[in-house]
C-alpha cells in the first residue's frame, strides 16, 4: 500500500478538495512543485496554474485550477489556501479565452504602472486558466 498523506485545497468561497494523496504538484513561483508523503515542511506561494493531486489506488488525478494563494506542507498534510479554486473541468474555456483577450488588449492600451500589472495579472490568469483546461482535455 502507497504512503500518504493528507491535502486540502480551500478559497475563500468553498474548500474544493479534502482528501488523501499519494502526491501533489502545485505551480510555485519558481515552477512547479512535487509534494510526497514525509516532505520537509515549507510554506510558499504559489502562482495562478492548475494543483494536480494524485489520488491513492490509481483512483483518477484531480486537477484544481488556482488563481494564486499560499501552499503550506508538513510531513503529513498539505494545506493551499487559494485565492480563487476551481476544479479544472468547471472552468468555462471561452470566458477564459475572452478574458485573455480582453487582457491582451489592456496591455496594449495601458500607461500607466499599475495599469500594466493589473493587465499582466489578469493576462497570466487567463493564461493559467486555458492551460488547465488543455491538460484535462489530454487526460482524456
Amino acid at each position: 500500500m502507497a504512503r500518504t498523506f493528507h491535502v486540502d485545497i480551500v478559497s475563500a468561497e468553498q474548500s474544493i478538495f479534502s482528501g488523501e494523496a499519494e502526491m501533489v504538484i502545485a505551480p510555485g513561483e519558481a515552477g512547479e512543485l512535487g509534494i510526497l508523503p514525509e516532505h520537509m515542511p515549507l510554506l510558499t506561494r504559489i502562482k495562478p496554474g492548475t494543483v494536480r493531486i494524485q489520488t491513492p489506488n490509481g483512483g483518477e488525478e484531480e486537477v484544481i485550477y488556482v488563481s494564486g494563494g499560499m501552499m503550506e506542507v508538513q510531513p503529513d498534510r498539505v494545506t493551499v489556501l487559494a485565492d480563487t479554486s476551481v476544479r479544472a473541468h468547471d472552468l468555462d474555456e471561452a470566458k477564459a479565452m475572452e478574458a485573455e483577450r480582453l487582457a491582451k488588449e489592456a496591455l496594449v492600451n495601458r500607461t500607466g504602472a499599475m495599469e500594466v500589472a493589473k493587465a499582466q495579472a489578469e493576462l497570466a490568469e487567463a493564461a493559467a486558466q486555458l492551460s488547465a483546461i488543455r491538460k484535462l482535455r489530454q487526460r482524456r
